[in-house]
């Protein structure tokens, strides 16, 4: 039985990063960039008030206030004013406005008393202020976000920035799922006295599509060997299957047993936590196979911690594990035994910020409901000692992977 990191040490360094794609930055959001990106162009453009306000020359503010100044013109973003400042003039200026060249201050509007023609300067500014630079946010040529960061809304809008509209991306890689147990109909479908409805393949497709992928449904087949394999034959253009079920050494356990014949190579096929212990890792017709537990929890637990990364890696995120934290436990925790626990939890912030975290009382892997509730997994490791209530467990946030 192996330990949990070295399975997924494992299950990574068999798995390789999948080809590119050239997509619309509009259609970009949760992609994982395949190009380090360099900006077209400086941002902004040209020097621009920061402020609404007023353009001066500051040698024409020397004096001490109240300064009177002509007002000749304004610009506006969009719409800048064409030419010099003369001697004691000004112009009207608005946020992101472009700034006359031989002006260096903004005076702000709240200074100023206007009359007609002329303004009075009621406090002055000291030269550069409320001025922004040409590029001061980035220039031409900067490399600005680098390949392997899947984008979020705000590396989306900073493309755009760049003047850049269509990216390389990793391609979405396609996950098949397959169901496997007599006892399991699709939702809304007639329940038999020993049936029960197949809910991991739902919720497995909607992890695999929020961390990237595109899910296959390759439905649900009874505990038939050759029913089985004729479902597993024809895995075209797949970069990954998912097995729910048919993991652990049960007689009706058919997916251990197809895998353990020729040519299909086992690589991992137990592996020390709980819940999750009966996962497989290995290969089938050359297509890399996840096989997880049947148990609701069992598979979640086990897609966060295995499929996850595993989607990770194939589309070439700089980031493959899932992010560790810290909370306090509120209450005493037993010691446990060899197998690495992930305990569901709910989670509150104390007065002072620190997280708590609170095991449910019941953590049985076919509890659902629990696991719906969950707000993080506490990562207990094998042999941990007992720990008192206000001591400093690792969690894993659920929040990550909704």
């Amino acid at each position: 039985m192996i330990q949990v990191d070295a399975a997924l040490e494992k299950i990574l360094s068999s798995i390789n990063k999948i080809g590119d794609e050239d997509i619309s930055i509009a259609n970009a959001l949760g992609r994982v960039l395949a190009e380090d990106l360099i900006s077209r162009v400086d941002h902004p453009p040209n020097r621009v008030s920061a402020m609404d306000g007023y353009a001066v020359r500051s040698k024409d503010i020397n004096s001490p206030p109240p300064v009177r100044l002509k007002q000749v013109g304004e610009s506006s973003a969009g719409n800048r004013f064409n030419g010099l400042l003369k001697e004691l003039q000004t112009i009207r200026i608005f946020t992101g406005a472009r700034i006359p060249e031989n002006a260096d201050t903004i005076i702000i509007q709240e200074n100023v008393i206007k009359e007609k023609e002329h303004i009075l300067i009621q406090k002055t500014e000291v030269p550069g202020k409320y001025i922004r630079q040409s590029g001061l946010d980035f220039k031409k040529g900067d490399v600005l976000l680098k390949s392997g960061t899947r984008l979020n809304f705000r590396n989306i809008a900073l493309i755009a920035a760049m003047n850049i509209a269509w990216i390389k991306v990793t391609r979405k890689p396609r996950i098949a799922i397959f169901s496997s147990g007599s006892e399991l109909v699709y939702p809304g479908d007639e329940i038999g006295p020993d049936q029960i409805i197949s809910s991991n393949s739902i919720g497995l497709s909607a992890l695999i599509e929020a961390s990237g992928g595109s899910p296959i449904n390759l439905g649900i087949a009874i505990d038939d060997m050759s029913i089985i394999r004729q479902k597993l034959s024809n895995l075209m253009n797949v970069d990954l299957l998912v097995t729910i079920g048919g993991a652990s050494v049960g007689d009706y356990d058919l997916i251990r047993r197809i895998l353990g014949e020729a040519k299909n190579k086992i690589k991992i096929s137990r592996v020390a936590m709980r819940p999750g212990k009966p996962l497989i890792f290995g290969k089938l017709q050359g297509i890399p196979i996840l096989g997880l537990p049947g148990n609701p929890v069992s598979a979640g637990v086990t897609a966060i911690l295995y499929l996850v990364p595993a989607i990770n890696k194939l589309v070439g995120s700089d980031n493959y594990q899932n992010p560790i934290e810290s909370a306090i436990t509120t209450i005493n925790l037993e010691k446990n035994d060899s197998r690495q626990d992930y305990l569901r939890a709910k989670l509150s912030r104390k007065k002072n910020g620190e997280l708590s975290a609170t095991p449910f009382n019941y953590q049985d892997s076919s509890m659902l409901l629990n696991f719906a509730k969950a707000e993080c997994l506490i990562i207990r490791a094998p042999f941990a000692k007992a720990l008192k209530k206000g001591n400093r467990v690792k969690i894993i946030r659920l929040d990550y992977f909704s």
